[in-house]
């Protein structure tokens, strides 16, 4: 066998309390839910990755599909275990494997840095920046809490922040008068409304929140609708993101060839990997669209994986989304340490996480729980778009 083969995997699925609820206009997180991989290859390299893990699904594709396939090819090949998934009858279902595919190829990319001895943003191009600027994530619906965050988050040195909205027109509105008072006019502001608009609320909200200055609004209306997204480019002076609509590397080309987006958020676990990730981000660059990172609760693994990104991607400029301070634990044994807004890119091989198993074995459950929905209010569910 090649000293690269992958000799064996193992999954664990962990879940880490939030230090304080986590609310957004899809219901309300009291944890996050994340799927581990370790990796053995035959020469006894252990490589490490991770994804968000919301529905059952995600545990049963790696299971049935993704796991047998890898132990096929060798950690070098993350571009044949993508293309190997897809093939399997997963290019019908594209969103439903990403998540999945995701934590073994990060696996993968770990144990190659290892055996080349390299961090991975020095296999991707290079470093173009060794410090990475945070987004502050204010994901709250009281307007107290939400104001008492901000200023939390400005003592502690972030620059940059982003405030949940999309709850109902007076309380989006509301909340983003409090956080601008709050930050000052000078200080970047990103609202993310995750689908909840129809276009003829989108029109009269971004009137509204024109004089608080934001740098753009993510997600105004439903992931489909390119169109819509491309009519309030043309009609509005505010930026529009995509999140939810750029999930796989077709997605972003779609967006780009219909002028859908201002900003492109893109996330590893959303597009099948690290690799899928790269070449997302040259695309928008092709046509100068900057781009960032989503954020679903990172732990030390996904976390490291964002920064290596961040490092090698010239035009992810932008300070990436993060939730480290809405996490109650991690699973590394030196866990990233926010300094004034920013984290320090590792510069150990592969990802440069040292995994702490009895962290791993403390966070270990069997099923997911409240990844979407309010338990507070049974029988509610959110409408995408909602009003």
């Amino acid at each position: 066998m090649h000293p690269l083969a992958i000799r064996s995997i193992r999954r664990h699925l962990v879940r880490v309390p939030a230090r304080t609820p986590i609310v957004w206009g899809s219901g309300v997180r009291t944890g996050v839910t994340r799927l581990l991989v370790e990796l053995v290859t035959e020469d006894g390299i252990h490589g490490w990755g991770e994804t968000i893990c919301l529905l059952d699904a995600i545990p049963a594709v790696l299971d049935h599909v993704v796991a047998p396939i890898a132990l096929r090819h060798r950690v070098d090949e993350a571009e044949a275990l993508y293309r190997h998934v897809l093939g399997a009858g997963y290019y019908h279902h594209k969103r439903a494997a990403v998540m999945a595919a995701c934590a073994v190829e990060m696996a993968m990319w770990d144990a190659l840095g290892k055996a080349c001895g390299q961090p991975l943003c020095r296999l991707w191009g290079g470093r173009w920046r060794d410090r990475v600027e945070l987004a502050a994530y204010l994901l709250q619906s009281d307007p107290t809490v939400v104001a008492a965050d901000a200023r939390n988050y400005l003592e502690m040195g972030y620059r940059t922040f982003k405030l949940k909205i999309g709850y109902d027109e007076e309380t989006d509105v509301e909340l983003t008068r409090i956080v601008r008072d709050v930050i000052g006019p000078q200080r970047p502001l990103r609202l993310d409304v995750n689908g909840a608009w129809t276009p003829g609320t989108a029109r009269r909200q971004l009137h509204r929140l024109l004089p608080y200055d934001p740098v753009y609004v993510e997600q105004p209306l439903e992931l489909d609708d390119l169109a819509g997204h491309v009519l309030l480019r043309s009609s509005q002076s505010i930026p529009i993101a995509l999140d939810e609509s750029a999930y796989t590397l077709q997605d972003v080309g779609n967006i780009v060839r219909a002028g859908a987006a201002d900003v492109i958020l893109l996330d590893p676990h959303e597009a099948g990997g690290l690799w899928q990730t790269v070449k997302a981000a040259a695309v928008a660059e092709s046509v100068g669209i900057p781009v960032t990172l989503h954020s679903g609760g990172e732990l030390a693994l996904s976390q490291a994986a964002y920064l290596h990104l961040a490092a090698s991607i010239p035009n992810m400029a932008l300070a990436i989304d993060n939730e480290l301070q809405h996490l109650g634990g991690d699973i590394a044994r030196e866990p990233f340490v926010v300094d004034r807004g920013a984290l320090q890119v590792p510069d150990r091989p592969g990802l440069g996480v040292a995994v702490d198993p009895a962290l791993v074995q403390q966070y270990e459950v069997s099923e997911i729980s409240g990844a979407y929905l309010d338990p507070r209010r049974p029988g509610w569910f959110p409408l995408k778009p909602a009003y």
